[in-house]
């Protein structure tokens, strides 16, 4: 099978740079699955993981928001934040949940800002979701 090179780069620098089989990743307007060969595409990503086939085992990324560019052999990822599922500290994830969950609740009683607390329950839940390895 022919590969596709992808690169997931943030702010801070590269987080990943390989040749794969397969990418999956949720776009703002569904889920895309790019093989070699794919015709150019550039799409909003939504906060989700990044499924990167590579013989018969996937390897799982953490991405919080940004771009992805996609052409014939190589696909680049521009994200906000990107974590591969060994470098997601659990216990941070999870604490950042639960404050997440608290703010969202107290929304009610306060003047909280709902989306706000909304988007990081989100990426919490995304990067717990990638060390298990639930998509």
């Amino acid at each position: 099978m022919k590969t596709i090179k992808v690169s997931v780069v943030t702010p801070d620098g590269p987080v990943y740079e390989s040749d794969v089989d397969m990418v999956i990743t949720k776009a703002q307007s569904g889920e895309l699955g790019i093989l070699a060969g794919h015709i150019p595409l550039v799409a909003p990503l939504q906060i989700g993981a990044v499924r990167l086939k590579k013989g018969g085992n996937y390897e799982f990324i953490a991405v919080s928001g940004g771009f992805l560019e996609v052409r014939p052999e190589q696909v680049t990822i521009l994200a906000q934040a990107a974590e591969t599922a060994e470098e997601i500290d659990v216990e941070r994830a999870n604490r950042a949940k639960e404050r997440a969950e608290e703010r969202i609740h107290a929304q009610k009683l306060e003047n909280i800002d709902f989306k706000r607390a909304e988007l990081a329950l989100q990426r919490a839940i995304n990067r717990i979701s990638v060390t298990e390895k639930k998509y």
